[in-house]
């Protein structure tokens, strides 16, 4: 299933899907939202590849990144690489990380946490004050219910595409 908007920004659709196209010729999606494949997306992209301001995939980058392996500004995944913070199996950012290997330059926290200030009361203290790693925290509790949230917007589209076939 195929879906560009015909509404446009910047000469950019709003939002561009690809999904259940097997044997598709383009697998790569862009929009200010995409979702495919490889998806690019100004604003919000999601896909096995994820580029965007938001992106969530199992590789994604952008300043906000979720996903296999995130890299970005602020990024949660199993592995994050973040300029600024960063919540993984493996974290790793320039000012604070949690996760089983968290490295950051001031506060870290983790199985093995390399920081300035490392697993210590002061980095207890910042981590969970702050509130994205509260929000990160949040997220990692219940992350079933967030995956639900992703796929929300997508029933209405598969449901058109059943009515029309």
């Amino acid at each position: 299933m195929r879906y560009t908007s015909s509404s446009r920004l910047l000469n950019m659709p709003l939002v561009d899907i690809q999904l259940f196209e097997p044997g598709a010729s383009s697998r790569v999606v862009r929009g200010w939202i995409a979702v495919g494949d490889i998806a690019i997306g100004y604003l919000l992209a999601i896909g096995g590849v994820a580029t965007g301001g938001i992106a969530l995939g199992g590789l994604s980058l952008g300043v906000l990144s979720i996903g296999g392996l995130a890299l970005g500004g602020i990024c949660m995944g199993g592995g994050a690489l973040a300029a600024l913070w960063a919540v993984g199996g493996l974290a790793i950012a320039s000012h604070a990380a949690v996760g089983g290997l968290a490295i950051a330059l001031s506060y870290a926290q983790g199985g093995l946490a390399l920081a300035a200030h490392a697993n210590d009361s002061i980095a207890v203290q910042y981590l969970t004050s702050h509130p994205f790693f509260s929000i990160a925290r949040a997220i990692a509790l219940h992350s079933r219910w967030a995956l639900l949230l992703v796929f929300l917007p997508l029933i209405p589209l598969v449901m058109n595409r059943r009515r029309g076939a």
